[in-house]
């Protein structure tokens, strides 16, 4: 790049953040693993100083955590970050389903129809990365379409790390689809439409809790047991659930 152009720094800074991200994401850089600066910066062709610079924005986001007199690394995932996660989903995509079920176009439901029917055409253990995606997809079209500018900000910033990072710190996750999901995924994903294209806010938001608390229930068993099964485990014993809302209980 040309020294000259004011510019040009910050634009290697934001290319190195990129592609550090996308190393992290695709799993290239496992959890756990450190992140010198001399390597990264030799890796990529470029000064320390974006790297620098790139490192303390993958920071802020949650990628990679700083361990004093040692360094940069990659996060890594324990249990309890699985449960405290889920917990964040359920409350905000809850509510970001209730809004939804308010201000949803004709456009976003068709477009989240046909990725539910996507995603019932993925269920083999190869498809397992399309239907993550397909997934992914999915819920930000929910959450988008309830038009609150911060909520999305917010969730769009948590499944930024969520699911990649997340399942890609557990063995029993990373490449192995959870064997109860995918019936639950298809019937519950249906549900969450009917309740968006009806206007029915209560559902909707009532039908996208009760999917997300399943799923983390579900996941969570299977990363304290290292089983990829859930049959006959007490899901409503694992720490999820919260206490009915007025809403809940009145219906309004």
């Amino acid at each position: 790049m040309n020294s000259n152009n004011p510019v040009a720094p910050q634009q290697v800074r934001h290319w190195v953040e990129d592609r550090l991200r996308e190393s992290i994401l695709s799993g290239q850089f496992k959890p756990g693993e450190w992140l010198r600066q001399l390597r990264v910066a030799d890796q990529f062709g470029v000064s320390e100083i974006p790297v620098r610079e790139a490192l303390k924005k993958l920071a802020a986001e949650g990628l990679v955590e700083y361990m004093p007199y040692r360094g940069m690394r990659v996060r890594e995932y324990s249990v309890e970050d699985v449960v405290d996660i889920y917990k964040i989903r359920t409350f905000m995509e809850s509510m970001a389903a209730h809004y939804a079920a308010e201000n949803i176009t004709a456009e976003e439901l068709v477009e989240l129809k046909a990725l539910v029917t996507q995603m019932e055409g993925s269920l083999d253990q190869e498809d397992l990365p399309e239907h993550r995606v397909l997934n992914r997809r999915f819920h930000e079209v929910v959450f988008t379409a309830s038009r609150h500018t911060y909520l999305v900000h917010e969730l769009k910033q948590l499944w930024m790390i969520f699911p990649s990072m997340l399942w890609g710190s557990f063995s029993a996750t990373a490449i192995n689809r959870l064997s109860e999901q995918d019936s639950y995924d298809m019937g519950e994903h249906r549900g969450i439409i009917a309740a968006l294209e009806e206007g029915n806010v209560a559902q909707a938001e009532l039908v996208m809790r009760q999917h997300i608390e399943g799923s983390g229930n579900r996941l969570f068993v299977a990363l304290k047991t290292g089983k990829n099964s859930v049959v006959g485990k007490p899901l409503e014993t694992i720490h999820l659930k919260r206490k009915p809302s007025h809403s809940d209980e009145d219906g309004s």
